[in-house]
């Protein structure tokens, strides 16, 4: 594959967030184009093979990446929690989804396309991305992304939450603890599932 100039891959990027541009329309593979994400910048490719969907929020990298099978199809920018409002690591089933929802802990405020991972309060939501750890332990993302994820996830889609991923291949199928594994029996039989 040819290599690309760093003013061509700056080009590509500002133009990354754009709906409309399709991953042919970019010279760099997902998992380059990935690392190389601005603040509120995204890729998405995902053409749904039907295969299994799961997340990874890595903290360390401030991003995510989404994958279907073992394919990376999107990948954003995040802004976890700040220090005093971590953001918990583990692996989290996706609990309950709705596409206009308020806080009823932090002022009313919108939180579009929220994605419940604990009933404590954690969640992936579209909102302010300024590309550092800034929000009250919540996962958020650019709206656009954020619209797309809520479009192809489903309750029960698997979020792992780690400091030590960085990017590229799927992540091994995560060991969950016992105490994890039991918060996310009891949260999916309250939904019946």
């Amino acid at each position: 594959m040819a290599r690309v100039s760093g003013l061509a891959i700056a080009v590509m990027l500002a133009f990354i967030a754009t709906p409309a541009l399709a991953m042919d329309d970019i010279a760099l593979p997902i998992e380059e184009a990935a690392t190389e994400l601005s603040p509120n910048q995204f890729v998405w490719n995902d053409t749904n093979t039907g295969e299994a969907l799961s997340i990874v929020i890595s903290l360390s990298t401030q991003r995510a990446y989404v994958y279907r099978g073992a394919q990376m199809v999107a990948a954003t920018t995040i802004s976890s929690g700040r220090d005093g409002k971590d953001t918990p690591l583990g692996t989290y089933p996706i609990l309950q989804k709705n596409a206009v929802h308020r806080s009823n802990l932090y002022n009313d405020a919108s939180m579009p396309f929220m994605q419940r991972l604990t009933w404590d309060g954690i969640a992936i939501h579209a909102g302010n991305n300024p590309g550092f750890p800034d929000s009250h332990g919540c996962i958020r993302v650019p709206t656009g992304f954020a619209k797309k994820l809520f479009g192809v996830t489903s309750i029960g889609t698997t979020v792992t939450v780690t400091d030590d991923f960085e990017s590229g291949d799927a992540p091994v199928e995560p060991l969950v603890d016992a105490e994890t594994a039991s918060a996310n029996g009891k949260q999916l039989a309250s939904l019946g599932k």
